[in-house]
């Protein structure tokens, strides 16, 4: 017969233990005490004889206790710092003694490099493994296996689509179809005929019948852009279509049963449209029981060069008849801290258009400073020049930050080579590091 077993948390045993301790030694101390009274002795020799005794079990007992707890961490970390993504920017943090400063720098990149490998796994067609878009990554892992609507915010150019694209790969509904409409690009008098399809004629005459984007997305997901364009009418059918899963088309009689999982996005805030009766509030609860919200390009700066790696890659090899271009750097170094250095108002869709007519004017070379936009050279050098907003402290702060991630981009994310770069020790670095939140593991992909 199997002996049975029980477990117990840490969490239990440890209190337990060491208030045992406390609890025996007060009562032994007591019963000294009242010996020695009783007897006429000086309790203090005693007293002090059982207080060493249970501080040297006391410490041999939280001494087992640690190396019990921490040999399989030690363990970890010693295996860990052998990886290659680790075993450098970990090195001077090793021998300098601090282990819990080691300790957390090891657990920080493992996490890091765990994110990473996610982000590539589950999400090859969205380019970006920084902390901000892992973190939109995460939640598209939670909310895509379930049926519930979203709205996904974001300002023009982040990539609202394929996040929407991505939500659909990762649910139950991935065979079927994936369908999008541009509610900004679709004129509002054929918009919801666009949608819902549209039926004339009758015993009179032929019938003339469109099924519109719902009935052809039938089971799959829809994706409706920029919602907060659509007018109230139109919204109105959208809402009772999610209540009774139903649709009716424009000059049609009977319902149509319909299962669509409906994705909108908006890059306005639409709780100020519904406050101004722009959208149905009604609508917009039911549309809202998740929401993602996409960060600008400014926010995560750290993606920058691996997507101008990527746009590199993909024209280059598009102008020249799928011929895969030659290794090495395709962008010099000052043009890259000129990437680096704009503020993006139109996001990764402005960095594309950008990257796609410096590829066409640098003739298949590398794509130096001349190659850029003017707006792109003006907006670093008013920015050099203290142009920019807030205070010099905040300037300063970017600047220090921008030297930062240039370092970090020339060594490929490896911290030590970045310090040396920059004359600071590897310490000083981490602390900026985690100060301004660079994300130094994503600066690792980029392709030297």
């Amino acid at each position: 017969m199997d002996s049975l077993r029980y477990h117990i948390s840490p969490y239990v045993i440890i209190p337990v233990v060491f208030a045992g301790f406390a609890t025996i030694a007060t009562i032994v101390s007591f019963r000294i005490t009242e010996y020695c009274l009783v007897h006429e002795i000086a309790p203090l020799w005693p007293i002090s004889g059982w207080a060493l005794l249970i501080s040297m079990a006391s410490f041999i007992c939280s001494l087992l206790i640690l190396r019990l707890i921490l040999r399989p961490v030690e363990k970890f970390i010693r295996e860990a710092e052998q990886l290659p993504i680790i075993s450098a920017s970990a090195k001077s943090s090793s021998t300098s003694g601090d282990e819990l400063q080691r300790f957390s720098q090891v657990f920080s990149q493992v996490a890091d490099a765990l994110g990473h490998v996610k982000a590539r796994q589950f999400f090859p067609e969205i380019i970006g493994e920084s902390r901000t878009m892992r973190s939109v990554f995460s939640q598209i892992l939670k909310v895509a296996p379930t049926d519930a609507f979203l709205l996904i915010y974001g300002e023009s150019g982040t990539g609202k689509d394929l996040v929407a694209r991505s939500i659909h790969e990762h649910s139950a509904r991935r065979q079927l179809p994936y369908s999008r409409l541009n509610c900004v690009a679709v004129p509002e008098k054929t918009l919801e005929r666009e949608l819902f399809g549209y039926e004339s004629g009758g015993s009179l005459g032929p019938v003339s019948l469109k099924k519109g984007t719902l009935e052809r997305t039938e089971g799959g997901t829809l994706f409706l852009d920029e919602i907060g364009e659509m007018s109230i009418h139109t919204q109105g059918k959208v809402l009772r279509f999610i209540q009774q899963g139903e649709l009716e088309r424009s000059g049609g009689s009977r319902p149509i049963p319909c299962n669509v999982r409906i994705i909108a996005s908006s890059s306005k805030n639409l709780d100020q449209l519904v406050q101004k009766g722009k959208f149905r509030d009604d609508l917009y609860l039911l549309l809202n029981p998740f929401s993602i919200i996409l960060p600008p390009l400014r926010d995560r700066k750290e993606d920058i060069p691996l997507l101008v790696d990527y746009f590199l890659l993909h024209y280059g090899k598009k102008m020249h008849d799928g011929i895969e271009p030659q290794e090495g750097r395709l962008i010099t170094s000052p043009a890259l801290q000129m990437l680096m250095a704009h503020q993006w108002s139109g996001n990764v869709g402005e960095l594309q258009n950008i990257m796609e007519r410096a590829i066409l004017m640098s003739g298949g070379g590398s794509v130096d400073v001349l190659h850029l936009p003017a707006n792109i050279k003006n907006n670093t050098i008013s920015s050099l020049q203290g142009a920019g907003p807030g205070s010099i402290d905040e300037q300063l702060h970017e600047i220090e930050k921008g030297l930062i991630i240039e370092a970090l981009v020339k060594t490929g994310g490896i911290q030590v080579k970045a310090a040396e770069l920059l004359g600071i020790n590897q310490r000083s670095l981490w602390h900026r590091i985690k100060k301004y939140g660079i994300d130094a593991q994503a600066l690792k992909n980029y392709k030297k």
